[in-house]
């Protein structure tokens, strides 16, 4: 009876080895927010702007706020895609706000 007990296992039942593979994770793509430079955005606001939507400290949004300035485009700084498009967001909608034309894009990096 004992022998009879030990067959009964139905079909596809039984020891197996189960391996688990470690999912490969891909780090998330970067971009670069960018600000443009016009003649019309006062400097004093770029450095607020700076400081306020890119955590920049005073000397930093300065120097960035030149860079623009003196170069036509600045990096204002490199973000996941999610974030990036919030940050050029936040920047045309307070340079609107503020009846200033300043552009920000993004761009992979």
């Amino acid at each position: 009876m004992a022998e009879d007990q030990e067959n009964d296992q139905e079909p596809g039942q039984g020891v197996g080895v189960v391996t688990k593979t470690a999912p490969k994770t891909k780090r998330p793509s970067l971009y670069k927010v960018l600000l443009l430079n016009d003649d019309y955005t006062p400097q004093e606001f770029v450095v607020w702007l700076l400081q306020a939507i890119f955590k920049k400290d005073p000397e930093e949004a300065v120097r960035v706020m030149l860079h623009v300035h003196q170069n036509g485009v600045g990096v204002c700084g490199v973000y996941t895609y999610e974030i990036a498009e919030t940050k050029v967001a936040q920047v045309m909608e307070l340079s609107r706000r503020n009846q200033h034309p300043l552009q920000c894009t993004m761009e992979r990096e």
